[in-house]
């Protein structure tokens, strides 16, 4: 086959991008993942905290979250035969949330797990004590700025508990884990060209065919995806009528922190990872007894919308206000002058959950939208897109009569019209990471 025809194009060479290549490689397509960093996983893939949870705000959401983490448990597995002495390493910690008002208290997760036959374990406030013993259980809610009266200031006696999944944990260097899929895309005859940027999505009888590059070079197709993360609406709009979508992209602006965890508790192997609507925050370990420190997007901040081509990547006083609000929750948190930290994008869709679908636009489709709460779901969504593209290219129509797909290690039925481009908007998603 000419170096400059493929069987797909993948625009974006992130975790789900080079996960969409490895299922459609092994299907025996000829796949090209195009990207204009220098590297797999460089872009917000790199920056991911990495999370691996079971919690959403639907059935659906959450039975395919529920399903990933058996392939994050066993990523041997997954990715084959390579080098099995480079793999990431799942560190498993479980989860905890917290029981909040603006949460409702969680009412509804208990019912959606039970329904997926996920597990789970209310915990009251003592018992969240017992199992994280420097953690300080009093109410903050409603969320403040550290210069409002109050901050910092308990507005009830405790929480009102909350609740633990054995199931969850986290991944250390996402980048490292997009590597590992990209060894096993090239094994099975997959190729990545970087450094490169699109500037024209080619069409021809009302179909794509391939990609023009900024450099002028022309690379064909009949299949191109758009999995290009906080880049996804420029890409779209390059697509003309292809770009069309009812649910709408952008790129959000979002920094985390990272600090030493308190003294006297081993956080690294002890400590949970924590959702926390009550000051606002979400936090997970790190290794060397550190701690991640993000936000939830309370409604007292505003979201910082942002250009994924000029953007300010400079830590702000938001970083600070994160580790003050974290630090509610942790009264013995040592906060530094200088608080370590990463600036990134997500591409976040209206309703925070992710796009995964054809366009109008004949052989060119979309897995977009996901970043922040996806990358828990890359090999999932690498499925996902190459059943749709399959069932698609047979001449069904996946508007009409969309697909649905088996989740075999959970026994659910996943309708993957739950990721149209013109569903509904999810009213009952936290419109936050957390989805």
């Amino acid at each position: 086959m000419p170096i400059d025809e493929y069987d797909v194009i993948i625009i974006g060479a992130g975790i789900v991008g080079v996960c969409t290549a490895f299922e459609l490689s092994k299907k025996g397509y000829k796949t090209l993942n195009i990207d204009k960093n220098p590297a797999v996983g460089y872009g917000s893939t790199s920056s991911s905290c990495a999370v691996i949870r079971t919690f959403y705000s639907t059935n659906d959401a959450s039975a395919l979250a529920y399903e990933g983490w058996h392939y994050w448990t066993n990523w041997a597995d997954y990715v084959g035969e390579i080098n099995q002495n480079d793999l990431v390493t799942y560190h498993d910690t479980g989860c905890l949330i917290y029981k909040t008002q603006s949460n409702n208290y969680l009412s509804n997760v208990g019912p959606i797990m039970d329904a997926i036959g996920c597990p789970y374990e209310n915990l009251t406030a003592d018992q969240i004590k017992q199992r994280l013993p420097i953690i300080n259980t009093s109410r903050y809610e409603p969320v403040r700025q550290v210069e409002d009266d109050g901050f910092a200031e308990p507005t009830g006696p405790e929480l009102a508990g909350g609740i633990y999944f054995p199931v969850g944990g986290y991944i250390s260097n996402p980048q490292q884990a997009t590597n590992n899929v990209k060894d096993a895309v090239i094994a099975n005859g997959g190729q990545f060209k970087l450094n490169s940027e699109v500037v024209e999505i080619i069409q021809q009888d009302d179909r794509v065919a391939g990609v023009t590059l900024k450099d002028g070079s022309q690379i064909h197709a009949p299949i191109v995806i758009n999995i290009s993360g906080p880049h996804s609406g420029k890409i779209n709009a390059l697509a003309g009528k292809g770009g069309n979508t009812l649910i709408k992209t952008r790129p959000c602006r979002q920094e985390v922190a990272s600090l030493k965890a308190p003294d006297g508790f081993d956080y690294e192997h002890e400590g949970p990872l924590c959702a926390d609507d009550d000051v606002g925050t979400y936090s997970r370990p790190e290794t060397g007894n550190h701690m991640l420190i993000g936000t939830v997007q309370p409604p007292c901040d505003q979201i910082d919308w942002a250009d994924a081509d000029d953007f300010d990547a400079n830590i702000s006083e938001q970083l600070t206000t994160q580790v003050m609000r974290q630090a509610q929750r942790y009264t013995d948190l040592q906060i530094p002058a200088s608080i370590n930290g990463i600036v990134a994008l997500y591409d976040v869709s209206d309703d925070w959950n992710p796009i995964y679908d054809k366009s109008d636009l004949a052989g060119y489709y979309m897995a977009i939208g996901t970043s922040g709460n996806q990358f828990k779901n890359a090999p999932l969504a690498g499925k996902i897109m190459t059943q749709i593209i399959e069932n698609c290219e047979a001449g069904n129509d996946h508007d009409e009569n969309p697909t649905s797909m088996e989740l075999t290690n959970i026994g659910w039925t996943l309708p993957l019209s739950t990721f149209s481009r013109n569903r509904k908007v999810n009213k009952d998603s936290s419109f936050s990471v957390l989805g």
